[in-house]
C-alpha cells in the first residue's frame, strides 16, 4: 500500500511539473564567435508540445539533426523548442563572466566529479584552474609523462599488438586505447599502476564504477525532463541508484589512494612527487578538494584522447594515402630504430597533428558543451538571452558547417589544416579555436591540450612505424555522444606487421 501510494504520488507530482516545466523552457544552439544575420532557424513546433514530436523523430540521431538544422540557418543560431526542455544559448570569448557552467549543468555532475575543475564556477574554478596552469607548465611533470608513456607504450601496448598480430586475433581497439590512457592517466596522477591493458585481468573494479557513473550522469543531460531523473534519485530507484552506488565506490577508492599516497609521503620525506597527487598533497590541499581535481584529470585525461584515437585509426583504414603519409614523417624523424621518441621530435610531427586534427574535426570527443546565463543578454545576432537560460556550442555540428570548411567539410583531408594544401610537411594553420572549439576556447581553454597531442602523437608513432591496423567490420561506425563521445560497439581489428620500405 505504502509503495502504491508514493508512486501515485510521484505520478501526480511528476504531471503537474511535466505543464509548469513546458511554460518556460526551450532549447537554442549557438555554433559561432561571428554571426553574419540575425535570423535563425526553428523546426516544426506545435502549440503547448513545441519541437517535442520532431525531437523525438530524431531521437536516435540528434546529433545529425543539430547539425541539419545549423546548416539551414543562415546565422547559426537554431531554436529548439520542446515540452519540458530548458531553454538554451552560449559564448566562449564574450562575457565570459555571464556564461558560468550553471547550476542546472553542474547538478547533473555534482555526484561524480563533486567540486572538481570541470563543475565549478566563480573563484572555485579561478583557484583550482591556476594551480592546475602551474602544474602543468612545470617541466619535471612534461619529463614525468613521457617517461610514464615510454614505459607503457614500450612494455604493455606494443607487445599486446605484437601477440595480436602473430595470434591473428582480432582485438577491439577502442578497448586497448582505453584500457592504455586508464594505465597511463593514472600513472601520472597518482603515481599508480592499474595494469588495465594486460588484458588477461579483469578490468579493475574503479574502471567499471566510472565507466557506469559516467554513462548515467551523461544520461542524466540527455533525458527529455530533468524532473525524471531528478525523481529517480529522490526515490533511490532505478539507474539512480546504481549511480549512487558508482560514486560511493569511485570517491571511496580515490580517497584510499589519497590517504594511502599522504602516509608514503610522510614516511618518506625525501621521496621524489612526480606525479600530480604527490604535487597537490605536499602543497598541503585539502582531501576531498584533490579527490575531487583527480576524478576530474582522470575524466579528462582518459576518455578523450582514446575516443580521437579510435576515430583516426578508423579514418587512417579508410584513406591509407593519409596513413602513408604520416608514416613517412615518423619514419623520416625516428627511423625503425628503438629510438625514445622525445618531446621537440613529437612536437615538429605536423603531418600526424594534421591527421589527429582533421580527425576531431568531424568525431570531437565532446559533441557539445553548456553554460548557463547569469543575466539577460543578446548574441551577436539578435538572439534574446533571458537570465538562467541554458547556452550550448555544438563542435560536431560546426565540423560540418560549409562556412568555416568548404563544401569538402564532409571529407576527410588532412591537408586542409596546412598552410599550403597539399604540402607534406608545411605549416600548419593557425586555426580559431573559435571556428574549432575541441579543446574549448577563451578562459576556459583546455590547459591540458598540448599534453594530449603529445600523448596522442607518441601513441600514433609508436604503432605506425611498426605495425598497420587493419579494421574488420566495413560498416560506417556510429558516434555515441555521452560525457565524452565513443564508438558503437568498438573498434574491431587486426594488426599487422608494417613492411619495411
Amino acid at each position: 500500500m505504502v509503495s502504491c501510494f508514493l508512486l501515485l504520488f510521484a505520478l501526480g507530482f511528476f504531471l503537474f511539473s511535466f505543464f509548469v516545466f513546458f511554460m518556460r523552457e526551450s532549447m537554442s544552439f549557438y555554433a559561432k564567435k561571428s554571426v553574419l544575420m540575425s535570423s535563425n532557424t526553428e523546426p516544426r513546433s506545435y502549440p503547448f508540445l513545441g519541437s517535442l514530436i520532431s525531437f523525438y523523430k530524431n531521437q536516435y540521431r540528434l546529433l545529425d539533426w543539430y547539425t541539419e538544422l545549423l546548416s539551414e540557418s543562415p546565422c547559426q543560431t537554431v531554436v529548439v523548442s520542446r515540452l519540458g526542455a530548458r531553454r538554451t544559448v552560449h559564448m566562449l570569448k564574450t562575457n565570459f563572466n555571464n556564461f558560468p557552467k550553471g547550476k542546472p549543468f553542474t547538478e547533473i555532475l555534482a555526484d561524480l566529479l563533486g567540486c572538481g575543475i570541470f563543475n565549478v564556477d566563480g573563484e572555485l574554478w579561478s583557484t583550482q584552474r591556476k594551480l592546475a596552469s602551474h602544474e602543468f607548465s612545470t617541466r619535471s611533470l612534461r619529463e614525468f609523462v613521457g617517461k610514464s608513456l615510454h614505459e607503457e607504450v614500450e612494455n604493455r601496448l606494443l607487445p599486446l599488438l605484437e601477440e595480436a598480430m602473430l595470434t591473428e586475433k582480432v582485438i577491439d581497439f577502442q578497448d586497448v586505447l582505453r584500457r592504455f590512457a586508464f594505465d597511463t592517466v593514472s600513472k601520472v596522477s597518482f603515481g599508480q599502476d592499474p595494469c588495465c591493458l594486460e588484458l588477461s585481468r579483469p578490468v579493475p573494479p574503479l574502471v567499471k564504477a566510472f565507466d557506469s557513473a559516467s554513462e548515467i550522469s551523461a544520461m542524466r543531460g540527455m533525458a527529455p525532463m530533468f524532473l525524471v531523473w531528478k525523481m529517480k534519485r529522490a526515490f533511490n530507484i532505478g539507474s539512480e541508484k546504481k549511480l549512487k552506488q558508482a560514486v560511493q565506490f569511485v570517491h571511496g577508492c580515490v580517497l584510499e589512494i589519497i590517504r594511502n599516497k599522504k602516509r608514503a609521503l610522510e614516511v618518506e620525506t625525501s621521496a621524489e612527487t612526480e606525479d600530480l597527487l604527490s604535487r597537490l598533497l605536499s602543497a598541503g590541499h585539502d582531501e576531498e578538494v584533490v579527490r575531487d581535481m583527480m576524478i576530474s584529470l582522470i575524466m579528462a585525461g582518459r576518455d578523450t584522447t582514446s575516443s580521437a584515437l579510435t576515430w583516426l585509426f578508423w579514418l587512417l583504414s579508410k584513406h591509407p594515402n593519409a596513413e602513408e603519409m604520416m608514416v613517412k614523417e615518423v619514419k623520416s624523424m625516428v627511423g625503425n630504430d628503438e629510438k625514445r621518441l622525445d618531446f621537440q621530435v613529437l612536437k615538429e610531427m605536423n603531418c600526424v597533428k594534421a591527421c589527429l586534427c582533421e580527425s576531431m574535426r568531424l568525431y570531437p570527443p565532446v559533441a557539445w558543451d553548456s553554460k548557463h546565463a547569469v543575466n539577460d543578454d543578446v548574441l551577436p545576432d539578435g538572439t534574446f538571452v533571458g537570465k538562467g537560460d541554458r547556452v550550448t556550442y555544438f563542435p560536431y555540428g560546426m565540423g560540418r558547417m560549409e562556412e568555416l570548411w568548404g563544401k569538402d567539410r564532409l571529407e576527410f583531408k588532412p591537408d586542409r589544416w596546412f598552410e599550403e594544401p597539399g604540402a607534406e610537411h608545411g605549416l600548419l594553420k593557425a586555426v580559431s579555436a573559435f571556428n574549432f572549439p575541441v579543446f574549448q576556447a577563451g578562459p576556459r581553454v583546455c590547459l591540458g591540450k598540448e599534453m594530449a597531442f603529445i600523448q596522442m602523437k607518441y601513441v600514433v608513432a609508436s604503432i605506425l612505424r611498426r605495425f598497420e591496423i587493419r579494421v574488420v567490420c566495413q560498416e560506417e561506425p556510429v558516434l555515441v555522444p555521452l560525457l565524452t563521445a565513443h564508438m558503437a560497439g568498438g573498434l574491431k581489428v587486426v594488426v599487422r606487421r608494417r613492411e619495411l620500405k
